[in-house]
């Protein structure tokens, strides 16, 4: 659905420059920007994609991954058409890049999101599967009457949006999970046709900052991102930057879009990745698209008792009291209390 959109600065010659991410694209007269969400049309900029749903699921929160948040809970999820970057790995890509007149999409009121989730009793609504920054107006507006209403919003995303708009959807915004696909800006060059990595971890800093819960996600790529110097400096960054207690999770590639002919990584990589995020001093660190593997459970940073037991997105075993662990008393940083799906 074609609606104004924020963020618009008029230019000389009709052009409009989009101002809601890094790229911070120049739009010619009746062309989009760079996430193809984004239309100058008569000089004036609009976003294309305003309730245009292209995904809707009632997922577990794990699946974010977000897993210090609201525990065990179901997460009504939407996304749509378009993304702010170009990632030659993605596993969304046939929605992430594509427009909207390409793929299959439902047309929805904020209110009617707000409806659904409560319906399927979700106490939170996620943004993901593809881009949330470029369907901003949209995001906003749900956000807004899900507050009202009790339910919290969650972010999955690239974190490639300007911190004027991050300032904009603050008061709405709980929670995020922040991919940081490398710690290197010729990955984001190279991978993801984007102008490098700085402006990620400004919006993770800036998270931290105003108390938005943070979790990131890194997926480790055999021969592109890979380095243990590169992890490393990740890590120290984390806890230098944004804390020990951030969540982060490693996870698995495996071979997708433009990168079929990789192998998956092994598991043994994210196994040295997870020694040196706990040298570095993190203090939760998982390993993602490994079911089973113990990297996929919480312990506590004190006492080493094993705290959280996951298996996939499920919950096996759940062992803090009042957010403490049983064993040593040392507090567990984790947002609400467990809460089984559908309960």
């Amino acid at each position: 659905m074609k609606m104004p959109a924020k963020f618009g600065e008029p230019l000389s010659g009709d052009r409009v420059r989009c101002h809601l991410c890094p790229h911070l694209c120049v739009i010619p007269m009746g062309a989009t920007g760079y996430c193809r969400a984004r239309q100058n049309d008569r000089g004036q900029l609009y976003t294309l994609i305003y309730g245009s749903v292209t995904s809707m699921a009632i997922d577990p929160i794990e699946k974010k991954p977000l897993y210090h948040f609201l525990p065990g809970s179901d997460s009504f999820s939407i996304g749509t058409a378009g993304c702010n970057l170009s990632c030659r790995h993605c596993q969304n890509w046939t929605i992430s890049q594509a427009s909207l007149d390409e793929v299959d999409h439902e047309d929805l009121a904020p209110e009617r999101v707000v409806e659904l989730a409560k319906k399927y009793r979700c106490p939170s609504i996620s943004y993901t599967y593809s881009e949330p920054a470029i369907w901003f107006e949209f995001v906003y507006d749900t956000a807004k009457l899900a507050h009202r209403d009790g339910l919290y919003n969650i972010y999955v995303t690239n974190g490639y949006m300007n911190i004027e708009a991050w300032e904009e959807i603050r008061p709405y915004l709980d929670a995020a999970n922040v991919d940081v696909k490398a710690f290197s800006d010729d990955f984001y060059r190279r991978i993801c046709r984007a102008p490098g990595l700085e402006p990620v971890l400004r919006t993770c800093e800036w998270m931290v900052e105003k108390g938005v819960h943070l979790e990131t996600t890194y997926l480790v790529i055999p021969g592109e991102n890979d380095d243990p110097e590169e992890i490393r400096k990740f890590c120290q960054w984390e806890v230098e930057k944004l804390g020990p207690d951030v969540p982060t999770h490693f996870s698995r590639f495996f071979p997708m879009y433009q990168m079929t002919d990789r192998e998956p990584t092994p598991v043994r990589t994210l196994e040295l990745a997870l020694r040196i995020a706990k040298e570095a001093g993190l203090n939760y660190v998982y390993l993602g698209n490994v079911a089973g593997h113990q990297g996929d459970n919480t312990y506590c940073p004190s006492c080493g008792k094993l705290l959280i037991e996951r298996f996939g997105f499920d919950i096996l075993r759940y062992e803090l009291r009042d957010h403490r662990c049983p064993q040593c008393g040392t507090e567990i940083k984790i947002f609400g209390d467990y809460r089984p799906a559908g309960r």
